[in-house]
């Protein structure tokens, strides 16, 4: 990690960094009550964000360890709209996005933490709401502009393809870490949109483990035309069930009806296998609001390609 003058803050900082990325590989999207834990460092713990400040500082660290943005429980409201919302400012720009101050004076102490980091270049956790109460983790982030007359901070990323603690330097490096949050945060919104729409249940099983559970496209991403991250583009499916989605072995038909390859019917090979082989016959099960339900055309194209591998 590149030093800006106080040893301490620094390996506290590495040691931050690394429980995220250990919580980053067990969980597709870190909980709250994971990151509430903190870090452990020597003989003790340190906390990693704070529920009420967005901005955080631990009393242990001398900077500005992370900044959040929360998605917001609202009662009996779907979410995903909130979501929307909360994700905007990523899709409006192309090199960073602002962050708002803490109400209050500018040289408060969170206003002054954010200007701390952008003066000594310290690399931050961004941790992004992607539903109630789970988080994507971006880092490390950089605040790149401190402004007191709009009361907001820059914020960017860090490019895949550089030295995990070198900031971007010039508009074409901003533009490519940030076009690669961006697909990460595509994907990571999906994914919860449709995990959220389908009740956290396989269509086709009924799995609910979110461990094994995949937000399948129906037309895959690459398609300009009908492959967007949408949720009408998406089924909730178990990761073996998404494995034969994609390998044509099981095809949904406009109706939503589930059809199963010969391949796999004229193949005898245990439970798994079996429980396969039942679906043919079923149907879909469909999120509650309508307008959550697979896309018909998308279903036929993809059925279309599932009869030609028959």
């Amino acid at each position: 990690m590149e030093s800006y003058g106080d040893a301490l803050d620094e390996r506290m900082r590495l040691a931050a960094f690394e429980q995220i990325r250990c919580l980053d590989a067990a969980y597709d999207h870190i909980p709250w009550a994971e990151i509430e834990k903190g870090f452990p460092f020597e003989h003790s713990r340190i906390s990693l964000a704070s529920r009420p400040r967005g901005i955080f500082k631990p009393k242990e660290m001398k900077f500005l360890l992370s900044i959040r943005t929360v998605i917001p429980r609202t009662g009996r409201r779907v979410w995903y709209e909130d979501q929307i919302d909360v994700h905007r400012k990523f899709f409006e720009n192309t090199e960073s996005i602002d962050y708002d101050f803490m109400d209050g004076s500018v040289d408060s102490p969170p206003n002054r933490w954010l200007r701390e980091a952008c003066e000594k270049r310290i690399p931050v956790i961004y941790l992004l709401g992607i539903a109630p109460g789970l988080y994507q983790a971006i880092m490390p982030a950089f605040v790149t502009d401190w402004n007191p007359v709009s009361r907001k901070a820059g914020i960017c990323f860090h490019a895949p393809d550089r030295h995990e603690d070198e900031i971007p330097r010039t508009p074409e490096e901003k533009r490519y870490a940030f076009r690669v949050v961006k697909q990460r945060i595509h994907q990571g919104q999906f994914r919860e949109s449709v995990l959220s729409a389908y009740g956290s249940r396989c269509a086709l099983s009924r799995i609910s483990e979110r461990r094994l559970l995949d937000a399948a496209h129906i037309i895959p991403d690459a398609d300009p035309e009908l492959g967007q991250p949408v949720i009408s583009n998406g089924l909730l499916l178990s990761k073996i069930h998404h494995a034969a989605f994609d390998g044509h072995l099981i095809g949904i038909d406009p109706d939503y009806g589930i059809h199963v390859s010969k391949h796999l019917l004229d193949q005898t090979d245990g439970p798994t296998l079996e429980a396969l082989k039942g679906l043919a016959g079923r149907k879909l099960r469909l999120p509650k609001r309508t307008r959550d339900h697979p896309d018909r055309d998308r279903l036929a194209k993809r059925y279309e390609e599932f009869k030609a591998m028959e």
